[in-house]
């Protein structure tokens, strides 16, 4: 089910497939032993999704569907509440916890579209890496290179393998400091990570309220457009289609390349090139403004001690079940006193409107989402310090984004078979019409 969100519209509007069709593929493919499923989607819906299926088919037949989407099959990470359900957020310290009595709001707008929750999927325990392991129900495996088991990033881990392995059309994941994009970069997929504040994150477990976002990895740029539209209820309508000719990009110079595996810079300067090469007018800048990230977060930044704030009581009642990675890093709030975190609000604020200066002249930045292909789980399992600079390095760059308010998206751009790369555009906050626009033309070219 690698087709995109408007080929399966399309296909369910002329009859060429059903709702209750799609449904079943989607099943098959959780179900199949030879895949990840049952790493990637943690509890399979399968008695809801067929009951939807078959009411989403019964609309359309009379009619009535909803949105063009109507009984399409995705995915949404395990940290969203669903009605009925409790909501583990990758952990067992919440396995029993009480079900919610209602959907995050995020999920709502997309059941009122139609859309079809075939299960809730993997995640780094309470979202709080960007690697992707989780001890407690399994690691799904990076579909690329299965024979070695390389990871899939996270924390949005089973979302993008999901999506990746046709488990489902789409997915919706959290992004703190690239829980979206990382994933999708290291899966080959599409991943967007959207202005914070466009999104309700009503129903979502936090991690952090100061950088905390939802968003949708897909099959392509057009596929998260319509699932951000349906999320913020924003139909992005004033931004239309732009062109790759005249197109601003600049690239960082500043942390972004720093430690990068040769084969992942020249796949992204290749890709650099076919967008000069076709119009596009790349200036490299320095945005040395990006150094003044790693001094915000040199004692844990601001997820650690806002998710030590919602933490803390089940840490003390539970912290023995506790990834005791995702343990430690909620406890570095301890390095923290109340006046470094005002130290960080000023010194973000500072950041905000540095970034915005110096990016103004450019319709977008582009840069590797992350410097390295995926490496292998066991090796990381087995090696904390190795586990510790991986998580930093494949955080390090959509963390620059998050930190400034912005909005992004990651694009694979590996040719096929080979590792997969991710290129990541990104804007300044509210923007997210002008990067979809943008990003539309930059995926086009580069599929050429």
């Amino acid at each position: 089910m690698r087709a995109t969100l408007n080929e399966l519209a399309v296909d369910l509007a002329t009859g060429k497939v059903t709702s209750s069709q799609l449904v079943e593929q989607s099943l098959a493919r959780i179900a199949d032993g030879r895949g990840e499923g049952a790493r990637a989607v943690l509890k399979v819906h399968a008695d809801k999704a067929r009951a939807a299926a078959r009411a989403s088919d019964e609309l359309r037949g009379a009619g009535l569907s909803p949105s063009r989407f109507s009984g399409i099959p995705i995915a949404v990470k395990d940290l969203f509440d669903l009605a009925g359900e409790p909501t583990p957020a990758g952990s067992k310290a919440l396995a029993g916890a009480k079900p919610a009595e209602a959907d995050a709001t995020a999920i709502a707008r997309l059941k009122a579209a139609g859309f079809v929750v075939v299960g809730r999927n993997n995640m780094t325990e309470f979202a709080f890496s960007g690697v992707g392991i989780n001890p407690h129900y399994g690691t799904p495996a990076n579909p690329y290179d299965r024979a070695t088991g390389r990871i899939p990033g996270g924390s949005s881990s089973g979302a993008a393998v999901s999506v990746a392995d046709g488990m489902a059309a789409a997915a919706i994941g959290s992004d703190t400091g690239g829980s979206c994009r990382i994933p999708a970069a290291l899966c080959g997929i599409v991943g967007y990570k959207p202005t914070a504040s466009t999104v309700p994150l009503d129903g979502a477990l936090p991690l952090s309220f100061t950088l905390d976002s939802i968003g949708p990895l897909a099959n392509s740029v057009d596929c998260c457009a319509s699932l951000h539209a349906i999320l913020s209820g924003d139909r992005l309508a004033d931004e239309g289609p732009r062109q790759i000719a005249g197109l601003r990009i600049a690239i960082p110079q500043s942390v972004v390349f720093d430690g990068i595996e040769p084969y992942v810079a020249e796949t992204f300067e290749a890709a650099v090139r076919r967008l000069a090469d076709a119009g596009a007018i790349v200036t490299e800048v320095a945005l040395t403004a990006f150094e003044t990230v790693a001094r915000i977060n040199a004692k844990g930044g601001f997820p650690a001690p806002e998710a030590l704030s919602w933490h803390r009581t089940l840490l003390e009642e539970h912290g023995d079940q506790y990834d005791p990675r995702v343990r430690a890093r909620i406890l570095r709030a301890h390095e923290q006193t109340a006046a470094d975190y005002i130290d960080m609000l000023h010194l973000r604020r500072a950041y905000i409107a540095a970034v915005r200066t110096a990016i103004s002249p450019y319709d977008v930045l582009a840069m590797p989402t992350v410097p390295m292909v995926a490496p292998s789980i066991a090796a990381l399992a087995g090696d904390n310090d190795l586990f510790v600079k991986t998580n930093l390095a494949l955080l390090r760059n959509p963390t620059l984004i998050n930190m400034m308010d912005g909005c992004a998206i990651s694009l694979p751009v590996h040719a096929e078979g080979d590792a997969p790369v991710g290129l990541m555009l990104a804007a300044a906050g509210g923007r997210d019409a002008a990067l979809f626009a943008y990003a539309r033309a930059v995926e086009r070219a580069l599929r050429r």
